[in-house]
């Protein structure tokens, strides 16, 4: 038996008797708060100076804090050469499963500092448990497609928890596993087995960041956020030092249309990410997800100066050599500035040339930043960017469904009114097709939305609202559906 130290600095440290091995594992049943980051047990065999690392390492890890998880699991690692669950951790941050990536090399390079072989690194974990930890994830990172070792994955966690009913990072990580295996795609049956397994590790411990964080992500839609508001409120307070958990609250606010509390959520977000970075010596993210959803929000709540500012540092940015992520925020957040303030000017205000490319992603990013383009011109009365834009064709949803939305307006501009109409109602009911999104709409002009605009021109009042209450059902509390639905209402 390995006799290992005990932690006296930091943290509270429970000896529990080992899992099946004879092993001593540290961090037991009471939880280990570490501050700004939650608080969890998770009983293991490092050392006793791997356990503040190692515990940091989990709590960022659950609130998608993947980089510094990682910097943390190697210096447990650094502590505790032989400690199986430091390369374990560092193996798991390499995998985001709602983000749909996966480094599945750089996973294998880490668990392969730890052995060469599967058999080799269970080897090196002295207890039943871990080694259950260890096979989950030799089938996550297996030889089989990325969605069939999701699966095996989703069964290993599955079958640990069920050997191992008061493990609750076991139940944390089955329920994530449970989301993951849809590769991001939202299923409800799916998304509330989620909650229900992720339920009890909350219940247990309110001040446990994936439970709140794995709540959020299954509530996370307009249905079912009021059920993730308990979460969404406790999980700001549980890790004020995870940018990422600061902005995930507004996940629900944006589903239940909570705008202040969106606004709120992302300038804490925001201004967390630009601290570590500027710590890192990274420039600030003016073009981010964060940055995104706060001028959202902004916008909802028609403070259009606010999110205007926003927008200029933002296109500022885009003269500085800016990511590929960059761009694509860049290119979504003009969109909204310029349709959720009817503001056509504005299109040729933040010009950009995006770069030439033939990926699939540069490509669709291109289509987003012209279709914009065709829209105002359109609201202005030039067709021609629209006709020439409507008469692509893509096999991709979302694009296909914006395609149509010109298509139907221009017909409509065009005095073929039933026509158009005709075409923004069956895009409109392809838009209600696709799954929930768990934000600020991906079509960023909403097809029931628009679809009540030009109801409501034509004085098809009836018809307008309607299609308004539509859009309220998937895109609550949207500014520019509330201004439709006061205006039929006048009618």
């Amino acid at each position: 038996m390995r006799i290992q130290g005990i932690l006296v600095v930091a943290l509270l440290v429970v000896f529990a008797g080992a899992c099946g091995s004879g092993a001593t594992e540290h961090a037991g049943s009471a939880p280990t708060r570490i501050e700004g980051l939650g608080s969890l047990s998770f009983p293991n065999s490092g050392n006793a100076e791997a356990q503040e690392p190692f515990l940091r390492g989990m709590l960022l890890l659950h609130s998608f804090e993947f980089e510094p998880a990682a910097e943390a699991f190697r210096a447990a690692q650094q502590a505790d050469g032989s400690f199986a669950l430091a390369y374990w951790g560092e193996a798991m941050t390499y995998n985001h499963p709602l983000w749909r990536q996966q480094d599945r090399a750089a996973a294998l390079e880490a668990l392969g500092r730890l052995g060469a072989t599967p058999e080799a690194r269970a080897a090196n974990a002295p207890t039943e448990r871990e080694k259950l930890y260890l096979s989950a994830l030799e089938a996550l990172y297996g030889e089989s497609t990325k969605e069939e070792r999701d699966q095996a994955y989703m069964r290993a966690m599955a079958g640990l928890q069920e050997r191992f009913p008061d493990d609750l990072e076991a139940r944390a990580f089955h329920a994530l596993a449970i989301l993951g295996s849809r590769d991001g795609v939202r299923d409800f049956a799916t998304y509330m087995r989620a909650a229900a397994t992720a339920q009890p590790v909350f219940d247990a411990n309110p001040d446990h960041p994936g439970a709140a964080h794995y709540l959020i992500h299954a509530f996370d839609d307009p249905v079912h956020a009021p059920l993730g508001l308990t979460a969404a409120r406790k999980y700001a307070d549980i890790a004020p030092g995870a940018a990422h958990a600061q902005h995930m609250t507004s996940h629900i606010f944006v589903a239940m249309g909570m705008w202040e509390d969106v606004v709120a959520a992302n300038i804490r977000a925001r201004d967390r990410q630009d601290a570590d970075n500027l710590a890192q010596g990274r420039r600030a993210n003016v073009c981010g997800h964060y940055s995104s959803w706060l001028q959202y929000g902004h916008l909802m709540l028609e403070q259009v100066d606010e999110a205007g500012s926003l927008m200029d540092r933002c296109h500022a940015r885009m003269a500085e050599e800016p990511t590929a992520e960059e761009q694509g925020y860049f290119i979504s957040m003009r969109a909204r500035q310029i349709l959720d303030t009817e503001d056509w000017s504005l299109a040729s205000r933040w010009t950009w040339t995006p770069p030439a490319s033939t990926s699939p992603a540069d490509s669709r990013r291109q289509f987003n930043y012209d279709w914009v383009n065709a829209f105002a011109a359109l609201r202005r009365g030039d067709p021609a960017p629209a006709r020439r834009l409507a008469a692509l064709t893509t096999s991709d949803d979302q694009t296909r469904i914006a395609g149509d939305e010109l298509r139907g307006l221009l017909a409509i501009a065009a005095g073929r009114a039933d026509e158009g109409l005709r075409t923004l109602e069956a895009a409109a009911a392809a838009e209600g097709a696709l799954p929930f999104e768990f934000g600020p709409p991906r079509i960023v002009k909403p097809t029931s939305e628009l679809l009540g605009e030009e109801l409501l021109k034509l004085g098809r009042i009836e018809q307008a609202r309607a299609a308004f209450d539509l859009a309220a059902a998937r895109t609550p509390g949207r500014a520019s559906v509330r201004r439709g639905i006061e205006s039929a209402a006048r009618h």
